[in-house]
């Protein structure tokens, strides 16, 4: 078996066992074009691999994932997208919705492994996963709004599906930073463990579902999937192209971006 590589992730296969590894760790592994693009690649990989049945998502160095990267974002501004056409400017829209979907459709079982910072899309790449462990000092946010952007890449519904509408808007409106202990109060985290053991409580979760039988853990999983669409939870991610796209035009929105990255310069220069 050759395993592919990838210019922003590294995978690995030790039997029943995958791994991705968001591997941009000079950038905090934030999500650009070309990541969302591998990781759509490494969903179809470890579907055509049948014995794999338990996947990790990692992030290396200090964080698990900072978000969309704001250098190589696939909206760019609207000057960038300007002498597009709609088709053009929506299919750039929905790369991120591309990506979430098709990590959250893989046939194994996935774990995310949160630590150091988990912003915005990060967050969006630990909830398409099926079971999340997090270290206890990890900073989760959602910065989008203040960026002058609605959260995308299907954030909203999948949110609403884990911690419910109320605390959604909340944490989106107003991009307050929060902890993993009020992630697992709210039912987004299944363990927080101090950051010396995130690796290992990961590795023991991992071996615990390959001890089970293979079928009912498939059917588990597709069950409690097709009981949250059902409840109209992931149902309303269409137009999140469009949305994105919408903000690239938007005046204010622009300006609430450049207010954001100058503030983002000014605390990196103290």
């Amino acid at each position: 078996m050759k395993i592919p590589k990838f210019e922003t992730i590294a995978l690995a296969v030790d039997g029943a066992l995958g791994r991705i590894t968001l591997n941009r760790p000079e950038r905090l592994n934030a999500v650009g074009a070309t990541m969302m693009r591998d990781l759509v690649a490494a969903a179809r990989f470890f579907d055509g691999l049948m014995d794999v049945r338990v996947v990790i998502l990692s992030g290396a160095g200090r964080a698990f994932c900072a978000g969309a990267d704001l250098q190589d974002s696939p909206m760019g501004g609207a000057s960038a997208h300007s002498g597009k056409s709609w088709a053009e400017r929506r299919e750039i829209g929905q790369l991120g919705l591309r990506m979430a979907d098709a990590l959250e459709g893989m046939r194994a079982v996935t774990i995310a492994q949160v630590h150091g910072f988990a912003v915005g899309g990060g967050l969006v790449l630990a909830a398409v996963c099926d079971l999340r462990v997090a270290a206890e000092d990890t900073v989760f946010s959602i910065p989008e709004v203040e960026l002058g952007i609605p959260l995308a890449w299907g954030g909203i519904p999948r949110l609403v599906r884990e911690i419910g509408p109320a605390l959604t808007k909340e944490l989106v409106m107003t991009c307050r930073r929060f902890t993993p202990v009020e992630a697992k109060a709210a039912g987004f985290l299944n363990r927080v463990v101090p950051p010396s053991q995130v690796v290992a409580e990961v590795e023991a979760l991992a071996a615990r579902l390959l001890e089970m039988p293979t079928v009912p853990i498939t059917i588990t999983k597709e069950h409690v999937n097709s009981v949250a669409r059902a409840m109209g939870a992931a149902s309303t991610s269409f137009a999140d192209g469009e949305a994105l796209m919408s903000s690239a035009f938007d005046p204010e929105s622009l300006e609430a971006a450049e207010k954001y990255m100058a503030r983002t310069v000014r605390r990196k220069k103290k």
